[in-house]
């Protein structure tokens, strides 16, 4: 690990509950802007852009990971965790993101990446060399069977078995993604306080959170027994695609471990202080909004998670999403639960649901009525669809080995759009980036879509305005949900105020009668509809959001 001088930031005041109802604006850094002309983003670039994230009205930024790294997955493969890669800058640029984003009352989040290093880490090229060394127990190691074949029947989330041979100490070591992706040992106590140092040293520098990268993977089961099959009936796709036959395998020995509880007890104790939060990913094709109820309850443990309920899978219908939420509310009683319908690791949603200018305005509204927290992903105000990445573009080792039948997350990642005066957008100046910028992507630049009226970016500065100014949306109570000709019907209510939330997921026209009360409409430019003599007439993917007050 590289030794650096710290910079103690100044103090920045927040609320120990500010991550509650929080819209949180995500950043994959090597697509956002580029400021040196290499092709690839950087820090001193998300610096140029904050205010226009602050003009958005989000809480705070999470950024993926920009530490050191080979970047064989694209710094998800740490081989320094207290330092910057040089490709997007250096220590100095990442104060100055701190700053900046406080000065503009934007918290920063960034992304840990703990379950596993690369394996050009200090600590698993140690590890590696003997079995006797300081580090030798810090990776997970096992001998092979009497036949040479791996421990057990773990497999890669990336593809293939989850062991791989080293030569060297005549043993295999764990990796659930690339071969190498090296799984940390957390049954040993010094790994645990090794990575507790690593959030104390960014907590240090002024961070206000983590996201925490595949949250369930920590722990293994230390007596390597084997995954059960899962029946063919069981099987999904939320956290591989369908291809992948990870699918296939019920995971209860090699992630998931209730050991793990422990570790996020010790973390959180670390962030306390700081008055930080963390928002884990949760990968588990069967039990993804258990655990996002184990793992947020009570307040000593994570603060919120997210599983993959809306992150995967066909266009939802009202009935799939109060089933979600019904589901979330019997096991996350004592919980909080982050939505998104979109990151860097699936499918953009306007593709991956064949949603209409309309649908995706009633979709957003949705979201910041949700109860729980809300992530948004870059260029998602701009409603931007799915890239087409040809095969000879792809960096992605996870698109590239699943080939055509998946074509891996390249889709989803590549520049931003800025401006759509020259080739790249105004993401680079570069002759080649790092991913092709989309010229179909181009239309719906920034620039553009600021001058457009409108355009969707107007519609998510209402929608997200109308969440910052509802506590009863960001903080209050949810009745049970309805579904009513196909519309999702609930209320949110705080002290002073109750809000009566529909939402038409339909193509079809609806009309449902509302509750007695005096209800208002709120806000005109999220919600168009207004209730006749107790009569709502909902056209398709049409949003109504009322007020009544209770005070």
């Amino acid at each position: 690990m590289t030794v650096q001088t710290l910079h103690t930031a100044q103090p920045f005041s927040r609320d120990p509950d500010w991550w509650r109802g929080a819209v949180i604006y995500q950043i994959y850094p090597r697509s956002y802007q580029d400021s040196t002309g290499d092709g690839i983003g950087d820090l001193a670039g998300i610096v140029k852009r904050l205010p226009y994230i602050a003009s958005l009205g989000v809480d705070a930024i999470w950024i993926s990971p920009f530490f050191t790294s080979p970047m064989k997955d694209f710094g998800y493969d740490v081989s320094d965790y207290c330092d910057v890669d040089p490709m997007f800058g250096q220590l100095s640029d990442f104060d100055a993101v701190i700053e900046t984003a406080h000065a503009h009352g934007v918290k920063v989040m960034i992304d840990l990446v703990l379950s596993h290093t690369s394996d050009q880490h200090p600590w698993f090229v140690e590890s590696r060399k003997s079995h006797d060394n300081d580090k030798a127990n810090w990776y997970v190691w096992a001998d092979a069977k009497p036949d040479g074949t791996p421990p057990n029947n773990w497999l890669s989330i990336f593809g293939g078995s989850a062991w791989q041979w080293d030569a060297g100490r005549m043993q295999y070591f764990l990796h659930n993604f690339l071969t190498s992706q090296p799984d940390l040992n957390f049954h040993e106590p010094q790994v645990q306080e090794a990575l507790l140092d690593v959030g104390r040293f960014w907590l240090e520098r002024g961070v206000d959170g983590f996201r925490l990268d595949t949250i369930n993977f920590y722990t293994h089961d230390a007596e390597l027994r084997d995954n059960p099959a899962l029946p063919v009936e069981a099987r999904s796709a939320k956290t591989a695609p369908a291809v992948n036959p990870y699918n296939w395998q019920q995971h209860i020995y090699d992630k998931s471990r209730p050991e793990n509880l422990n570790f996020l007890r010790k973390l959180r104790a670390v962030m306390q202080p700081y008055n930080a939060a963390a928002v884990g990913e949760v990968g588990d094709e069967q039990l993804g909004l258990e655990i996002l109820g184990q793992y947020t309850a009570g307040d000593d443990l994570m603060h919120m998670c997210y599983a993959f309920e809306l992150l995967s899978g066909d266009k939802p219908t009202a009935q799939y999403i109060k089933d979600v939420m019904d589901h979330v509310d019997e096991v996350a009683t004592d919980g909080w639960a982050c939505w998104a319908f979109s990151n860097h690791d699936v499918m953009r949603h306007p593709t991956r649901w064949n949603l209409t200018d309309d649908a995706q305005r009633m979709f957003t509204t949705l979201m910041m009525c949700l109860k729980g927290s809300a992530c948004i992903y870059q260029g998602e105000e701009l409603g931007l669809q799915e890239a087409d990445v040809a095969f000879e573009d792809l960096q992605d080792p996870y698109g590239i080995a699943f080939w055509p039948e998946f074509k891996g997350r390249d889709g989803c990642r590549t520049p931003m759009v800025w401006e759509n005066s020259n080739q790249n957008g105004g993401f680079s100046e570069a002759d080649k980036t790092w991913l092709p910028v989309s010229t179909d992507h181009l239309g719906q630049s920034v620039a553009q879509s600021e001058a457009d009226s409108g355009s969707i970016i107007h519609h998510y500065r209402h929608a997200i305005a109308l969440r910052q100014a509802h506590e009863a949306l960001k903080t209050g109570t949810c009745s049970p949900m309805s579904v009513d000709q196909g519309c999702l019907v609930f209320t949110r209510a705080g002290s002073d105020e109750e809000l009566y939330c529909a939402f038409n997921l339909t193509d079809e026209n609806a009309k449902l009668e509302v509750p007695r009360g005096n209800w208002q409409v709120i806000d005109s430019a999220v919600s168009h509809a207004v209730p006749q003599g107790g009569t709502l007439n909902l056209g398709p993917w049409q949003p109504c959001i009322l007020q009544r007050k209770l005070t």
